[in-house]
């Protein structure tokens, strides 16, 4: 797969949340009328495009009848040794930027913490977080290898 696309509804402040994430930005460029970019990081490639006007983001995590794009997952197996002091890491991180960034940040919004689930003959911890826009990402680590 080359790119996961999601539409923001403030490019500057998706950038900023997602960079707090491990990525970093490597191509800025336009689509037609607005601003976009691809960011690289967590093994893998996002495209964030700015949305003039934009309407609020379905609530696909606690919306049990939704039906389409759902989350985006990320495997930390190999990047954190466990989920809940990395997301406590993360959550600290995201206090500090919006300590000095108010305007680019807000308070992490942790929509499942950490919780272990059998899937198949493994077992993995996974957590959900919201990004800036409110749309529920993944964080996965087998637990037995």
């Amino acid at each position: 797969m080359h790119h996961a696309s999601i539409r923001t509804a403030d490019i500057h402040r998706a950038i900023a949340f997602y960079e707090q994430l491990g990525f970093s930005v490597c191509e800025r460029f336009t689509t037609g009328y607005t601003l976009a970019c691809w960011l690289e990081g967590l093994g893998g490639r996002i495209e964030l495009i700015q949305i003039p006007q934009p309407n609020p983001a379905a609530d696909t995590f606690e919306d049990e009848h939704y039906v389409g794009y759902y989350h985006l997952s990320f495997d930390l197996t190999d990047v954190a040794p466990e989920l809940p002091s990395w997301l406590t890491a993360l959550k600290e991180r995201f206090a500090e930027a919006q300590k000095t960034q108010p305007e680019q940040y807000q308070t992490l919004k942790v929509l499942l913490e950490p919780t272990q689930q059998q899937i198949g003959d493994r077992v993995y911890e996974v957590a959900f977080i919201a990004d800036a826009d409110g749309l529920p990402l993944e964080f996965i680590r087998v637990l037995d290898n």
